[in-house]
């Protein structure tokens, strides 16, 4: 599991409604190696590791509008599933929401390049929403990896 590296630890709560729940806030841990005195812990921010980095990867690339990082050298990083909100719902938008995610989680470096799947469940949607399973395979791993994501018009 080393290969899914280890980063930041930013969901839950990084969403449209819910960003004042990030859990990126400081978080405290016993000192280790020399400890000055009166400092018997010390302050650090959460992080996350193994499959739960992967998965958060995938979130945040899906989340991210595609160009969004362009500035930072990173223009093809993201997903074009921002441009779905406001548009009505169909089958025809189901499937671009399908190739949007497709072609935004193939840019993985963590996982074989062609998702197994990506299951929509039109019963635990709404109006303006598509709910839906993305499977994909991890390099390192022999488990398939879950996410089940909705994604608002």
């Amino acid at each position: 599991m080393a290969g899914f590296g280890t980063d930041l630890s930013v969901l839950p709560g990084l969403s449209a409604t819910g960003a004042d729940l990030i859990d990126l806030r400081p978080r405290r841990r016993p000192v280790r190696g020399p400890v000055e005195p009166g400092v018997p812990e010390a302050v650090d921010l959460a992080t996350i590791t193994g499959r739960e980095n992967l998965a958060q990867a995938l979130i945040l690339r899906l989340i991210t509008p595609r160009g969004a990082l362009a500035g930072l050298g990173h223009a093809a990083y993201g997903s074009r599933l921002h441009e779905l909100i406001g548009r009505n719902k169909s089958d025809a938008l189901r499937l671009l929401c399908r190739a949007h995610v497709l072609e935004a989680v193939a840019q993985e470096p963590r996982i074989l390049p062609k998702a197994l799947a990506v299951v929509f469940d039109p019963l635990q949607e709404t109006p303006a929403s598509f709910v839906f399973r993305l499977d994909v395979q991890p390099r390192e791993d022999a488990d398939p990896l879950s996410l089940f994501l909705e994604a608002a018009l």
